[in-house]
């Protein structure tokens, strides 16, 4: 049973102070997120359950519940049903590829990343990619699909579309060590002035899942993006699938 006397420091320690106007369950809390900070855990490892931060705190399963939830909620823990709570991986934050490349956001981090093209491609586009892209019948689109890595460890996939009579030749450009968006600018002169986007949560298919190093099912965030210049030309469709427990992804507005 722990001690209810010490320190102020105790709060961030081992120890809850029943003296102390801090409520026990923001103590807990302290102490959990500071157990989290200093890597007691490692991601993916099983963190004590409610029983058990009863017997160690002297506090109620519901109290402790309480504390575990707000962990989950602010996306430190996960829970697997039957089995606990788990730390969570650390995910990267980014904001949308619209505002800032995904590549060069990552290098500015500090990430070493990798792109691996995993397709180029002259096609006729669905119906999808055709009303996205504003196509009449019988034009053909440029399909790119190009995979990103961070330390080794893939974390997007990339499927990129583009009008071939807008960037005739696209095909003979390395999309893999040079930016897209930096490939129609630089020879195409096609330069992003709007966006639309759609994200929404999905679950990963099984190509989408062998490509990620994921599960079938697995939850991923899937960010569409269509691209225009400002004389209202339509030059690029995206759909990008995001790892969802590797990533988040940031919107900032001001109005």
């Amino acid at each position: 049973m722990p001690t209810t006397e010490g320190p102020a420091s105790d709060v961030i320690g081992e120890v809850l102070r029943r003296d102390s106007a801090v409520p026990l369950y923001a103590q807990l809390e302290e102490i959990l997120r500071a157990k989290i900070a200093a890597g007691q855990w490692q991601p993916n490892e099983r963190v004590p359950s409610e029983n058990e931060l009863n017997r160690s705190y002297g506090l109620s399963r519901m109290t402790a519940r309480g504390v575990l939830t707000k962990l989950v909620n602010d996306g430190l823990l996960f829970r697997v049903p039957g089995k606990g709570t788990f730390l969570a991986p650390v995910k990267i934050n980014a904001v949308s590829p619209a505002y800032r490349g995904v590549r060069e956001q990552l290098e500015a981090m500090g990430y070493e990343t990798s792109t691996a093209v995993l397709s180029v491609r002259l096609e006729g586009p669905s119906t999808r990619v055709r009303d996205r892209l504003r196509l009449e019948a019988g034009q053909a689109v440029y399909a790119i699909d190009r995979l990103r890595s961070v330390s080794g460890e893939p974390i997007s996939l990339h499927h990129s579309f583009v009008p071939a009579h807008l960037a005739p030749g696209l095909d003979a450009h390395d999309t893999a060590t040079e930016q897209l968006c930096v490939v129609l600018e630089k020879h195409y002169g096609l330069a992003m002035k709007r966006v639309e986007e759609h994200l929404e949560a999905a679950s990963a298919g099984a190509a989408e899942a062998k490509h990620l190093a994921m599960r079938t099912g697995q939850p991923v965030l899937l960010l569409e993006d269509t691209i225009g210049d400002d004389a209202g030309t339509t030059f690029e469709y995206s759909r990008i699938v995001f790892r969802g427990d590797k990533i988040r992804l940031r919107f900032d507005y001001q109005l």
